[in-house]
């Protein structure tokens, strides 16, 4: 492909010659980080296309209405194993070679849920899924060790944009090709998709820069020491211990709506389709485009109070939701505030972490979502069981007490930082 050649050649160019030995990236052009955003984004949406078909996999492989949330919280359980197994290596081998095998992997086991017969063939392989989509998080810490210094956070923005992105539009595609071919499809064509980024990754990727080289001296650890440090800069990070409970808590406000939404929406009165309930996720993906003012400003150093905005918003954000019965536009009124928020602290989040360790990137990024996918999973849980049990108020009450929650955290956290607000620690490297 042209196009793909083209991008090649420009990354190559984006590495300094000898790149190993120099470890400076001259930084990514506006193409190199669009192709990192769009393949971070569709690697995750594998996670979430599952979202909008729930009642019909449900009632397909004998699911009860109270119990299909576990198809969302089994993807995020294998997520969360990918992020403490996977993303660590991203650290230790080559980050060309391993995005290109993840996305081989994820493509077959796509695959596998396309084809399952009965529900605990189709659990395995969505926990399949969920484990290899964390190539996602390799994409976003391989871009962020390519991005100027300066342009860090502009460029974590982009990415972690595409990505939400990729999380909300995967619920409108999927939405749409259930209603054309029916559930199935949508993994089979995931599937098919995630094939073919393998073979364009593989030619478009940079070679040649390795950063964690020259941050580490050139030693590197084996994979049990870098499982272990993933542990240990959690308890010597501060920084990195608040940034992965927000993490935590806005991703259990995030699924909470968008686990639980399709089952209100799919019931009378309202009985959309696949398609229609798939199409509020355009309006969070508009509300998802605030990532990359928000890592501008933390760039220029407003992270804390970007932060603070943020979490009252999403806070605010469950009182519109609550009236999904009586107005469609509250919803999408409320998904836009809620996803915005949400992005806004996430970007920030991976903006201020990356620099603590020059050399600890992807275990950083790998870390850090680990809460994410604590949140995400318990958020999916708790919101389809309590909707069964009480209905979409207790659900809209749960989301606003993790909003809530966070505010709190926010507040706590920003009476005792000594610093300026926002003002990012500067990068060390691990011994």
């Amino acid at each position: 492909m042209r196009w793909a050649g083209r991008a090649r050649a420009a990354a190559d160019e984006a590495v300094p010659p000898g790149g190993a030995e120099t470890g400076r990236p001259r930084g990514l052009s506006k193409g190199q980080t669009l192709l990192f955003a769009v393949a971070a984004g569709v690697a995750v949406a594998g996670v979430y296309l599952a979202q909008p078909l729930l009642v019909t996999m449900g009632r397909d492989l004998g699911l009860a209405p109270g119990t299909v949330g576990v198809v969302v919280t089994l993807t995020q359980v294998g997520y969360g194993l990918g992020l403490f197994l996977l993303v660590p290596l991203g650290d230790l081998i080559d980050r060309r070679r391993l995005i290109v095998g993840q996305f081989a992997l994820l493509a077959v086991a796509s695959a596998a849920v396309g084809l399952a017969g009965h529900a605990a063939l189709l659990l395995v392989a969505m926990i399949g899924v969920g484990l290899l989509a964390v190539v996602t998080q390799t994409v976003v810490a391989h871009a962020a060790s390519l991005a100027a210094p300066a342009e860090r956070g502009r460029v974590v923005g982009v990415v972690t944009s595409g990505v939400v992105i990729g999380i909300l539009l995967a619920r409108t595609v999927s939405g749409t090709v259930a209603d054309l071919a029916g559930w199935r499809a949508v993994y089979l064509g995931s599937a098919a998709l995630s094939l073919a980024l393998a073979g364009t990754l593989y030619r478009v990727l940079p070679r040649g820069h390795d950063d964690r080289v020259v941050a580490s001296g050139g030693d590197r650890p084996s994979y049990r020491e870098l499982l272990l440090s993933t542990l240990t800069l959690f308890a010597q990070e501060r920084l990195f211990r608040v940034r992965a409970l927000f993490a935590l808590l806005i991703f259990a406000a995030f699924s909470t709506l968008w686990s639980s939404i399709a089952l209100p929406l799919s019931e009378p009165p309202l009985s959309l389709s696949h398609t229609a309930i798939g199409a509020f996720g355009l309006a969070g993906a508009a509300g998802a485009l605030g990532a990359i003012p928000a890592g501008r400003l933390s760039d220029r150093g407003h992270a804390n109070r970007v932060t603070g905005v943020a979490l009252v918003l999403l806070t605010l954000s469950w009182l519109p939701l609550a009236f999904t019965r009586q107005s469609l536009w509250a919803l999408v009124v409320g998904t836009i505030v809620l996803d915005l928020a949400v992005q806004a602290v996430h970007v920030t989040n991976q903006t201020l972490i990356h620099p603590l360790r020059l050399n600890a990137g992807s275990r950083l990024i790998g870390g850090y979502m680990i809460f994410y996918s604590i949140g995400s999973a318990g958020g999916a849980i708790a919101s389809t069981t309590l909707y069964a049990a009480a209905g979409w108020p207790a659900v809209c009450l749960l989301g606003a007490a993790f909003g809530a929650l966070a505010l709190t955290v926010w507040a706590v956290d920003s009476l005792r930082k000594p610093r300026q607000d926002g003002a990012s620690p500067g990068p060390t490297v691990t011994p």
